[in-house]
């Protein structure tokens, strides 16, 4: 919602008016990478402030950089500040809540992660009324900015007063992991997060959420001007209150994804899971490219569908990571597996935006403008599909030795630092 303001306050155009955007992704990834390990080392409460630091930081410091005209500075804090907040208070509670919900991690993962969906559901109007009320020149952007930095600092010292995790070996009651249901791609064994990203099985579920990110995160990042281009030289065109109603569907859209899809997994499998949001998201990229401009509610449900993939490939990504490495140190595996989140977020707003400014400077418009770029993200649907299919069980020689051999060997075997 502050792309087209931020683009008329610094005459930007739509692809250095993502930089913020892009680099706040590509933060995440890697601050959750880093710091994946020391979640799970000092737990989610010290991880929570870090991240309420951060990421009201961020907007405060891009608050001042509009009020004195300095872009750089919307970029180092939106993006930079901003980024490393997002990436610590990602995981932080997606490991909570899959140790207070070991019998069903899929919905346990796709409630945490649907509230980071949901968020834009709220901040969406919120910035949109604010930017009425303020005036959407750099005056306005600057005050938004500041009231985004302070509220959020103040809900998010809820999460951090309030977060608790299970005693050690807390398990639900009436739940017993010797009768859970044996499937090929479920182990019982652990894998610590050195010796996982040396398994083919990281790197081919890297090429998949990187690629289903990328798919999602293109339309998301321009979605209110992309609906508004999509249909401006219709008899029905995109108004501005309309296109701002498109963002929050997709966020509602995103956030249902994330519990739906993930809690689903539970019952058909991660695999079969990712099969959906792979191959039906290529067929809905499909339907919007060749239907043009031909049907607004036709565009916005596909849309909507590919949404509701994106945020559910989020969800059901760690219980993936627990089904094929185990619990051992799955908070940090999925931190490393986050820099798939961080190259999708360079990939996706690059694609969409480098193609719409480049077909613009050639005089073309409307669903011309995206029409490659629709084509391209099939493409690489088609490559995660593919890389879908390549993963198999993980490797003994991987496994952490059994709990009886541990005990001989030490605690530093235990951690995989020996």
């Amino acid at each position: 919602m502050f792309k087209q303001p931020l683009e008329g306050a610094f005459q930007l155009s739509g692809t250095a008016s993502a930089l913020p955007f892009q680099l706040g992704i590509v933060m995440l990834g890697l601050s959750a990478a880093f710091g994946g390990t020391l979640v799970e080392r000092n737990g989610p409460r010290w991880a929570m402030f870090i991240s309420m630091v951060c990421f009201a930081s961020g907007f405060l410091i891009s608050s001042l950089g509009v009020a004195v005209g300095q872009y750089w500075l919307v970029v180092l804090g939106y993006g930079f500040v901003g980024g490393i907040g997002l990436g610590i208070g990602y995981i932080s509670p997606v490991s909570t809540l899959m140790k207070w919900f070991p019998d069903r991690p899929g919905m346990a993962t796709g409630i945490a992660i649907m509230g980071f969906g949901g968020g834009a559901l709220i901040a969406s109007p919120w910035s949109t009324e604010m930017l009425s009320a303020f005036g959407a020149d750099a005056s306005g952007i600057s005050r938004a900015f500041l009231v985004h930095g302070l509220v959020y600092a103040v809900f998010m010292s809820m999460g951090v007063f309030l977060v608790r995790v299970p005693a050690e070996g807390w398990r639900p009651p009436g739940w017993d992991p010797a009768k859970t249901a044996v499937r090929s791609l479920v182990t019982t064994a652990n894998v610590s997060a050195r010796n996982a990203i040396r398994t083919p099985q990281f790197w081919c579920l890297w090429v998949v959420l990187c690629f289903n990110v990328t798919a999602g995160i293109g339309i998301l990042e321009k979605a209110a001007p992309m609906i508004g281009d999509f249909f401006e030289n219709t008899s029905t065109p995109i108004a501005a209150g309309a296109a701002a109603g498109f963002v929050a569907l997709l966020s509602l859209a995103n956030m249902a994804g994330r519990i739906v899809w993930s809690s689903t997994s539970d019952v058909i499998g991660r695999k079969n899971m990712y099969r959906v949001y792979l191959g039906v998201g290529a067929l809905f990229y499909l339907v919007i490219a060749l239907a043009g401009d031909s049907s607004t509610p036709l565009f916005i449900v596909c849309a909507m569908g590919i949404l509701s993939f994106y945020g559910g490939g989020f969800a059901t990504v760690p219980a993936y990571l627990k089904d094929l490495f185990g619990t051992y140190q799955v908070g940090a595996i999925h931190g490393r597996l986050l820099t798939a989140w961080s190259t999708a977020g360079v990939l996706g707003p690059l694609i969409v935006n480098a193609v719409a400014d480049s077909q613009e400077a050639a005089g073309r418009s409307g669903p011309s403008l995206y029409t490659l770029s629709l084509y391209i993200m099939i493409g690489l649907l088609a490559v995660g599909f593919l890389a879908n299919e390549l993963i198999r069980p993980v490797k003994s020689i991987y496994h952490e030795p059994p709990a009886e051999e541990v005990g001989q060997q030490g605690p530093l075997a235990m951690r995989g630092e020996a």
